[in-house]
């Protein structure tokens, strides 16, 4: 998963550039670019109306309310066309304009009038600080201090397991202890214990780069965004899964149809489900190379945080050193390392895929995105509630509610729920809720929809292809059966020779 949008890839040059906030325009320059806590969130709405996002995000925040009143007083008299003026000609990923048949694909409709879209947005509002009033937005630090002991609980177990020499069990016990532990990462990067950004960034450090290896400034550098214009092609970098998978039309538009990615992405919906367990791996391998690139980083708070970032990590990897230095041997070490993270990347991926890769897709520069409160719910699906779902989701089942007040602390989501239904019945907007397999289903609808242009599209553009399968693809398909039963014979051999030397 990357940043997509030109401006994240470069955001030296993407500045200065405005945000419209109370119906007054922020400029940006340089130096607050530099100087956000939320490094790159801000450039997902750049040169547009952004009040909401604003004041959804930086609930409380004095400092960011001071920085807003310096910076507009500099701004001057800016009209929206001269901003969006200047959107344009600094360029966009994707070509709105294209009339392309794929552009199309899993892309949704926003149509309200500007009279309706200026009521839904005042009610909103008027919602967010009811919310406040209500004190939903307050943290029980009971709690944080239970989710904290349940999560430390799991990895003494695990680590009792092992000495006891049940490895497998073990594993799978570390996997779930470190999906646990992925959900406190993700609050405390919210801000949604502390009132103090500092304590709630130190307990992210502790539950996310020393406890299991992610990254607490990468995670932020991602997920912001990913808050700001979730589902939005060019902006949502979580959108972008290119090479392996394709989640909107127009990024076939990127895809050399001779390569062996154009062979692959017709099967896209196929392997879906078989490389979700590698999505903690990934992320892994992510918070290391954000680690050792930070001191470079544009954003002050990444170049003053960057040995914060490398001790908490070489730290948590020191642990695990230690920890497989007590297994019996390399093979054992593999497994249980494989077991473990697969386990966790399957528990954690089938959680953060559910909510948005089944719903549709916005345009680059979509009128939506002057709704916020229609962003987030045309573009997020629940999972139904339940005891022990709402356990092993982390909250995340109430996924709406999470995204319309992302700073709301886990516990008071499923309070606020009635307020939001309600919200949502009054003004005729969706709120999208399923049990898992349905929304499972449409995940791998969305995957098809691309996977079946992707073949008449990219393999078109191949002389070799036909009516028929490529052949380059046919190959490909060899190759994959072939490493299989690689695989499993040498599993089934080694399973063997362990009961021969027993």
């Amino acid at each position: 998963m990357v940043l997509s949008d030109f401006a994240h890839l470069d955001p030296q040059n993407s500045v200065p550039f405005r945000l419209r906030i109370d119906g007054r325009w922020i400029l940006v320059d340089e130096r607050l670019l530099r100087a956000h806590p939320g490094s790159g969130a801000m450039l997902a709405y750049r040169n547009k109306e952004a009040s909401t996002v604003f004041h959804t995000f930086h609930a409380g925040s004095k400092l960011a309310y001071k920085w807003m009143t310096e910076h507009r007083d500099k701004a001057g008299d800016s009209s929206a066309d001269t901003a969006d003026k200047t959107l344009t000609e600094n360029g966009k990923k994707h070509d709105i304009g294209a009339q392309d048949k794929i552009d199309g694909i899993n892309m949704g409709k926003f149509s309200k009038s500007p009279e309706i879209n200026e009521k839904i947005c005042q009610s909103f509002d008027h919602l967010r600080c009811r919310v406040r009033e209500l004190g939903l937005l307050s943290a029980d630090n009971a709690f944080f201090v239970r989710k904290f002991v349940e999560a430390v609980a799991l990895i003494a177990f695990a680590v009792f397991l092992q000495s006891r020499t049940y490895f497998f069990a073990s594993a799978l016990t570390m996997g779930l202890a470190f999906q646990q532990l992925g959900w406190m990462i993700h609050e405390y990067g919210h801000q949604q214990h502390f009132g103090s950004r500092w304590w709630n960034d130190a307990c992210g450090y502790v539950c996310g780069n020393l406890m299991q290896g992610f990254s607490l400034g990468g995670w932020k550098e991602q997920h912001n965004v990913h808050h700001a214009a979730p589902n939005v092609d060019g902006r949502d970098g979580d959108l972008d899964l290119l090479p392996l998978w394709a989640t909107v039309g127009t990024q076939l538009k990127r895809v050399d149809g001779t390569s062996a990615l154009a062979q692959l992405l017709p099967f896209q919906h196929l392997y879906w489900t078989f490389m979700l367990p590698m999505l903690r791996i990934s992320w892994l391998l992510q918070s290391i190379q954000f680690a050792v690139q930070t001191r470079h980083s544009f954003y002050d708070i990444h170049r003053e945080r960057a040995l914060v970032e490398q001790l908490t990590l070489a730290l948590h990897w020191t642990l695990v050193l230690i920890q497989y230095y007590y297994l019996p041997d390399n093979l054992t070490r593999l497994q249980y390392f494989l077991v473990s993270n697969l386990f966790a990347g399957f528990l954690i991926a089938h959680v953060v895929t559910y909510n948005h890769y089944s719903a549709d897709k916005f345009p680059y520069d979509d009128p939506i995105l002057e709704n916020y409160a229609c962003l987030q719910l045309y573009t997020t699906r629940n999972m139904r509630p339940g005891l022990v779902i709402d356990w092993l989701w982390g909250g995340l089942n109430y996924q709406i509610e999470h995204h319309l007040f992302p700073t709301m602390p886990r516990h008071n989501l499923k309070k606020v729920m009635p307020l939001v239904k309600q919200f949502c019945a009054e003004h005729d907007v969706p709120y999208m809720v399923d049990d898992y397999f349905t929304g499972f289903r449409l995940v791998i609808e969305h995957l098809r929809r691309v996977a079946e242009v992707a073949t008449e599209t990219l393999c078109s553009s191949q002389n070799h292809c036909g009516k028929g399968a490529c052949p380059g693809r046919s190959r490909l398909l060899l190759v994959f059966g072939a490493v299989l039963v690689v695989v499993m014979a040498f599993a089934k051999r080694e399973t063997y020779d362990r009961k021969v030397v027993v």
